[in-house]
């Protein structure tokens, strides 16, 4: 007798099952099947902009040398001014190799689908010129996209920066030092009829005071003559202290500097983590906007991947440069 129940429990089951399976079909209801068996798609509305890319445009010429960068640009019919993030992909300052200034397209393709304009820009090595040189290409970079803001679609009034490693270094520098001549490159000084101001800035894992890398680092030696941070400076760091505090984006920092997102790995062995705690502490001090993620797991560079991160990322960049 109990088989026979268990039977028909299982039975009324199955049923149960296709009468809900016949009630919800699995295709969407965006898609309909005419008489001849033909399918047919609705396409659903997306907010996403379809995105075309400008590569290798030379933003500044020194001789035989040329600086370039590569823009994204979204597609709309409206041909709209939209807001710009300049990206600057960390290379230790080209100590080893120029920057690869295309690594980082795929994920800025996300930023530029949702609206942005988004720029990924090279600056000089420092074989090629020591510092202050990378900054001013920087902020020559800055004033070059705004001079083009009506040829590229930008909103001059709303730009934010971006920077991973040195590159972060030299983001972060870019927003402090705002009105800092002898950090503005020569040429744009006198000719253009913009600044090099940002309106966010977004630091991952740069280095800030050079000084203090090795009181938490055991792994990297900045103090030698020869590592990445003296090489920029032109010689070992703690022989130029006078350089290495005009390279320091905490030098620079007032009540007026822009909003930052700071973000670093606690287990980075290339940047020690209180780089980031120096710049965060220095904002807060002048009641600046500024936020501290410490990446728990996170080394140099690695663990950044993730879509959290990147949501963050954009949250932020939506806030301050979307009004």
């Amino acid at each position: 007798m109990i088989k026979y129940k268990v039977l028909l429990a299982f039975c009324v089951l199955v049923t149960s099952f296709c009468v809900l399976f016949i009630a919800t079909p699995l295709s969407s209801s965006s898609t309909d099947i005419d008489s001849t068996g033909i399918k047919t798609i609705k396409p659903r509305k997306r907010a996403n902009y379809s995105v075309r890319m400008n590569a290798d445009i030379a933003y500044h010429k020194m001789g035989n040398k040329e600086l370039k960068l590569h823009l994204l640009i979204p597609d709309d019919d409206k041909n709209e001014s939209k807001p710009l993030i300049i990206f600057i992909k960390g290379s230790s300052w080209g100590k080893y190799k120029p920057q690869d200034t295309f690594e980082f397209i795929p994920q800025l393709v996300h930023f530029a689908k949702n609206g942005y304009v988004v720029a990924s820009i090279e600056h000089r090595t420092s074989h090629e010129a020591t510092f202050p040189a990378q900054i001013q290409d920087v902020k020559t970079a800055v004033l070059y996209l705004k001079e083009k803001a009506e040829e590229y679609q930008i909103n001059p009034d709303l730009v934010g920066v971006w920077g991973t490693s040195s590159g972060a270094h030299l983001a972060a520098l870019l927003g402090t030092s705002c009105h800092v001549p002898e950090l503005e490159g020569t040429k744009t000084k006198l000719t253009s009829n913009y600044n090099s101001c940002v309106q966010a800035v977004v630091d991952w894992y740069g280095p800030t005071d050079f000084l203090q890398m090795n009181k938490t680092s055991k792994e990297y030696n900045a103090e030698e003559p020869k590592s990445a941070e003296s090489m920029l400076i032109g010689g070992p760091i703690q022989q130029n202290k006078d350089k290495v505090s005009k390279a320091n984006p905490i030098t620079y920092v007032t009540a007026k500097s822009p909003p930052f997102l700071i973000m670093h790995g606690d287990k980075d062995k290339r940047v020690p983590f209180n780089q980031s705690e120096l710049l965060y502490e220095a904002l807060k001090r002048k009641n600046v906007d500024a936020t501290l993620y410490k990446v728990k797991g996170g080394g140099h560079g690695s663990g950044f991947s993730n879509p959290e991160i990147i949501d963050i990322v954009h949250a932020f960049f939506d806030k301050h440069l979307k009004m």
